[in-house]
């Protein structure tokens, strides 16, 4: 699997019980403590391969640094964060690379396994298949709020909580054989990611803006502030193609495009398995497991939003 279908990562199948699952992810700090911004980093670089229905085996660390303006104290804590996360995915470091860079970014290449038999893609959606969504919304949001001096220490905790969970159940739901197609919530939006995996599998969606989780009621408010981040404004207007908003509201807009950092998984689950998926999820302590809509058969792929 390479990149025609835009999934979450790239498979190389080893034999018929054994395929790799190969991504890399790095960006600039969006918090300000430098170990959190490091354990962000490796847990969003660790979603891709959980989104494919993989295990991370090994690890390598991606930094550039402006060594000039950031001490090694700092630089130390980046790493440490990273590796703890690592450390709870069961993940191994291996090794990784770092350059002089103006600006701090920070991120990992993952390595994991996956059985080709239960391999996750985001080419499988069904008609009828329930859309199941494991993170609230609204990181974009919060961490431009953070970045403006504008969001409030309890909204600040509630996100970094939510961008350091690991997306393990993936792997355990794949195992298991519960899930039709997914992928993960990040950069391109809620909308972004479900738009590709429709225009993959052939088919349209449905969303309910009744049903979608936020991670703060203090998110609106900082919608209303002009707290937006530029890629969600681009999420926003490549939206416009394939999304029929019908009497959504602009802030529910602004949320189902808001561009996440390391998101919640969206998994298309047959209606049948939907409660052995959500006692999984339970089971995993994910910070949510609802039913935000539903695939529909569709000529286009289209993406249309109801209450």
């Amino acid at each position: 699997m390479g990149a025609s279908t835009s999934d979450d990562a790239g498979v190389y199948r080893i034999d018929r019980d054994r395929a790799l699952v190969q991504t890399v992810d790095f960006f600039t700090p969006i918090v300000d403590d430098p170990f959190v911004y490091g354990q962000i980093a490796a847990a969003n670089a660790l979603s891709d391969v959980y989104a494919m229905g993989g295990r991370p085996l090994t690890a390598m660390n991606l930094m550039g640094i402006p060594t000039d303006i950031v001490p090694p104290a700092v630089i130390n804590a980046i790493f440490r964060g990273g590796a703890s996360k690592l450390k709870e995915a069961k993940c191994v470091l291996v090794g990784g690379h770092t350059i002089r860079n103006p600006e701090p970014v920070y991120g990992m290449a993952v390595t994991g396994m996956v059985s080709p038999r239960r391999l996750i893609t985001n080419a499988n959606a069904k008609p009828g298949d329930l859309l199941v969504l494991t993170k609230p919304l609204g990181t974009g949001v919060i961490t431009t709020g953070i970045k403006r001096g504008l969001a409030s220490a309890a909204t600040i905790k509630k996100a970094v909580n939510c961008m350091c969970r690991l997306n393990t159940p993936g792997a355990t739901l794949a195992e298991r054989g519960l899930v039709c197609a997914g992928t993960d919530v990040t950069g391109y939006g809620l909308l972004g990611h479900l738009g590709s995996m429709c225009r993959a599998s052939g088919v349209g969606a449905e969303i309910r803006t009744d049903q979608l989780p936020c991670i703060s009621k203090e998110v609106l408010g900082l919608i209303a502030k002009d707290c937006i981040p530029g890629g969600s404004r681009d999420n926003l207007k490549t939206a416009e193609d394939f999304v029929e908003w019908g009497d959504a509201a602009d802030w529910q807009k602004v949320l189902l495009a808001d561009a996440q950092t390391s998101g919640g998984l969206l998994l298309c689950i047959a209606p049948r398995q939907l409660n052995r998926v959500l006692k999984i999820l339970k089971e995993a302590c994910t910070l949510c497991a609802v039913v935000i809509g539903q695939i529909v058969r569709s000529p286009k792929a289209k993406v249309r939003v109801q209450r």
